[in-house]
């Protein structure tokens, strides 16, 4: 039956089943009407079909006029554009609805350089979508998604999956529930948990982006990165894999378990292959040296490191306060150098040790794995002890320093113009102390012996000495405090969370 006399056949058609619906005109070699259905036509031998802009082209087929539905068979093709193609077994078009649905072992989407597999594919050509309900596999350049469930717009060229979401390529998977993927842009969004794995990197979100052609993530919600040694938390991660830089905002933390630091803030930074990271905004670092730790607090605080990722240097700017189980500091600015471990501290730099507290215009302290092995007072030295309430021990002069040996004091050498001021006490069988008397003078330089509970058991003064011992009563006025003293104990860090307090 040759196509001509089809059409006519169709017009003999009630009209009611033809209004407002555009007939699928088709083609084949051979043609007849279903004996059991007057509604249904049997085509075979090369099927040919076209609707609205589209063709379909199959073995075999069904077509029901009244219902305006084609049933296709056998090497199933359908174009619906030059460039958009779908491949299948077996098919089912309703021409009213405009809803294609294919089924093969593997159905197949080719749109330029994009295609999806599945079993089973409905094409909306209203929405230009394709879905799939059970496992598809997508591909876009060298990049591959699978999914449970999912569609793909073919004018938008954006993918919408989720359920067991994979997005891999030869360097990098992502996992997740639920994505979205551009792949004009090579852009992924997911709003749910979602990880992303790459041959040096872990980054988790529960909101963002990621450039699969950049390697850049944006994360807004839960954000962590994981990087040779070192994560990141934070609410909001902008950071580019391939240069290994992150900007984060919110709830900073960054751990590095390779030096054993702990830094957060509200506002960081890491460029990790320039060694370099830096956190501001209620900055606080955790340094776990064996079974002690160090605070450190400051307004920002940068920390470097070196080609292998060992700590060399941390820079601390404004309102810096220390905490460690054995000493306490505060200043305005500090700097630690790994290679020497020497900490500096400088403007109004205070240093507390024991009972003692200390101050000068710099001070630097040298640790070494016994602790610390030398403290430098440089310029202003001044050294106070409390003895009672109103009473101080004190040392004073232009430099000082203090030796240690496994951490503890040994002796402290006073140079240049020194002064001292010292209370001679007594301890009787109960151990109560009473005061005996006071020790005053000065010289070119005192050194004090320390004995094992940190208090001076010998002085020693060099150079032109003027020493006096006196009664408590008689110590002059001008001598129960020398020129400069500040006690600042009430601005001493208690505990580690003290270190906010300014």
């Amino acid at each position: 039956m040759t196509r001509r006399s089809l059409s006519f056949l169709l017009l003999l058609l009630p009209a009611v089943a033809l209004h407002g619906q555009h007939l699928i005109d088709y083609s084949s070699g051979v043609g007849s009407r279903d004996p059991q259905d007057a509604n249904t036509w049997i085509l075979y031998r090369g099927v040919r079909a076209a609707h609205e802009g589209m063709t379909l082209l199959a073995d075999s087929a069904l077509y029901n006029t009244a219902e305006n539905s084609f049933t296709a068979y056998g090497s199933v093709v359908i174009e619906l554009t030059d460039t958009t193609h779908i491949y299948g077994q077996r098919l089912f078009y309703d021409g009213n609805a405009r809803v294609v649905t294919i089924w093969a072992d593997t159905v197949r989407l080719d749109d330029g350089g994009t295609r999806l597999l599945a079993n089973q594919l409905t094409y909306d050509r209203n929405a230009a979508t394709a879905f799939y309900t059970l496992w598809g596999h997508g591909s876009s350049d060298d990049r591959r998604l699978d999914s449970r469930q999912g569609q793909y717009n073919s004018e938008s060229k954006i993918f919408y999956i989720y359920d067991d979401v994979h997005l891999r390529d030869s360097s990098m998977e992502l996992v997740t529930d639920t994505l979205v993927y551009n792949t004009v842009t090579k852009v992924a969004h997911f709003e749910s948990p979602t990880r992303i794995y790459s041959d040096s990197s872990l980054i988790y979100s529960e909101l963002g982006d990621y450039n699969t052609d950049t390697r850049y993530a944006v994360s807004r919600r839960a954000s962590h990165v994981e990087n040779q040694g070192r994560m990141i938390d934070c609410d909001t991660l902008f950071y580019d894999e391939r240069e290994q830089y992150g900007i984060a905002r919110g709830h900073v933390v960054i751990v590095d378990s390779v030096n054993n630091a702990v830094c957060s803030g509200r506002y960081g930074e890491t460029n990790q292959a320039r060694g370099f990271s830096f956190v501001t905004d209620s900055a606080h670092v955790l340094f776990v040296d064996g079974t002690d730790s160090l605070f450190l607090h400051a307004d920002t605080i940068h920390v470097t490191t070196d080609t292998a990722g060992q700590l060399s240097a941390v820079r601390a700017y404004c309102h810096v306060k220390v905490f460690r189980r054995d000493a306490q500091a505060m200043c305005d600015s500090a700097y630690y150098s790994a290679a020497d471990s020497l900490l500096s501290l400088f403007r109004n730099p205070v240093l507390w040790y024991g009972h003692y507290q200390c101050s000068a215009d710099t001070i630097e302290v040298s640790h070494g794995r016994e602790g610390v092995r030398l403290a430098y007072l440089r310029s202003g030295c001044f050294a106070i002890e409390q003895v009672d309430k109103s009473k101080f021990n004190q040392l004073k002069g232009r430099q000082g320093t203090v030796h240690f040996c496994d951490g503890e004091p040994l002796y402290a050498d006073i140079e240049h113009n020194a002064q001292m001021v010292f209370y001679i006490t007594e301890r009787d069988s109960l151990g109560n102390k009473s005061l005996m008397g006071v020790n005053t003078g000065r010289g070119a330089r005192i050194r004090i012996y320390f004995d094992s509970t940190r208090s001076p058991e010998r002085v020693v003064v060099a150079q032109s000495p003027d020493m006096q011992t006196l009664p408590v009563a008689d110590l002059p006025a001008d001598l129960r405090r020398l020129p400069d003293f500040n006690w600042l104990t009430e601005r001493r860090p208690r505990r580690p969370e003290d270190v906010f307090l300014w």
